[in-house]
């Protein structure tokens, strides 16, 4: 048995569940993908009747990846080529070629993934995370994703101003909160003929919650923001307190069948309370963070992580 991780060398997250297993006496690896092709060279061979997928070291050290168990797709970080490969063209296939080839090493292992990188990407696209919460029963923000100005402004007038955007996908250098949309801020509509934005109507609530689901297994954590610093995201509201929660039965039947649909074995959900008590759903991240959750609840979500990257269970069919 043994656990391979995808992400950073300075990934916390990684590390914490690395200690996790290495306590329940799994092996474990974590690898950084920039490190291929400067550090790292890839052999897969189909050789008379049998295989080797192989990732090598260079100066020494091989991962015979037929001995791995389980994959938790963290956050795997893109290939880095060498510096003096300038020439856009060459990059280009370099990276296809690269990526083409790492696409197929991860179809061909036979092992646990959390989670499977196809449905790991697909499960990012907010549009169709609303679609599937809609249709399994949850309620959701009233939203408009538009590139059209006269659609944006219609929609604010529509909830009499009460409306807040977001990016469809947080990048490392492209990273921005969900703000408020006021006032005077509308001239900035005219700006969004260039890429879609979404816009939703604000939920008041009494209580974010940060849900975070491991095969079988959900863990709640709630605080409430109407004291916080930054009402409309959570994440800026460093002087919330979280604790333990409890969600109805029914809302964790749907959280279940969420995750079904999506294809994922890990998920971290955002949903928000109302004063009338009415759990909605706003997203999922297939790679959520839950450290801060952890350390606050005591809830041991690494080392539920842990076991179940152990376990190897079969992956979910959709």
């Amino acid at each position: 048995m043994k656990v391979l991780i995808l992400s950073s060398y300075e990934d916390p997250h990684a590390h914490a569940v690395i200690h996790a297993l290495r306590s329940q006496n799994v092996s474990v690896e974590l690898l950084d993908l920039s490190e291929y092709p400067t550090k790292l060279a890839l052999t897969m061979a189909f050789e008379n009747g049998s295989r080797r997928l192989v990732l090598s070291r260079f100066g020494g050290g091989k991962l015979d990846l037929e001995t791995i168990t389980a994959v938790w797709w963290r956050r795997p970080q893109p290939f880095r080529l060498p510096d003096n490969t300038k020439d856009p063209v060459h990059r280009r296939f370099a990276t296809s070629e690269a990526g083409t080839a790492f696409s197929g090493l991860y179809r061909a292992m036979d092992v646990l993934w959390v989670n499977d990188p196809i449905r790991d990407e697909a499960a990012h696209h907010k549009p169709w995370q609303l679609d599937l919460a809609q249709k399994i029963g949850f309620a959701i923000p009233e939203t408009l994703m538009t590139s059209d100005p006269e659609e944006a402004l219609d929609f604010w007038r529509r909830n009499d101003g009460n409306v807040i955007y977001k990016q469809f996908r947080a990048l490392p250098d492209a990273w921005r909160e969900t703000r408020r949309m006021r006032e005077q801020e509308l001239a900035f509509a005219d700006n969004i003929r260039i890429t879609p934005v979404i816009f939703q109507r604000f939920v008041d609530a009494v209580a974010d919650l940060r849900v975070t689901v491991i095969g079988d297994q959900i863990y709640t954590a709630a605080a409430d923001p109407r004291g916080g610093e930054y009402p409309v995201d959570f994440r800026f509201n460093m002087n919330l307190k979280w604790q333990p929660h409890q969600l109805p039965s029914k809302v964790e039947e749907q959280l279940h069948k969420l995750m079904h649909r999506l294809g994922l074995e890990y998920g971290a959900i955002d949903l928000r309370l109302t004063p009338e008590g009415q759990y909605v759903f706003l997203e999922i991240n297939p790679a959520g963070q839950f450290l801060w959750i952890e350390l606050e609840t005591g809830q041991r979500i690494s080392e539920a992580l842990a076991t179940h990257l152990a376990s190897a269970k079969r992956p979910v069919s959709v």
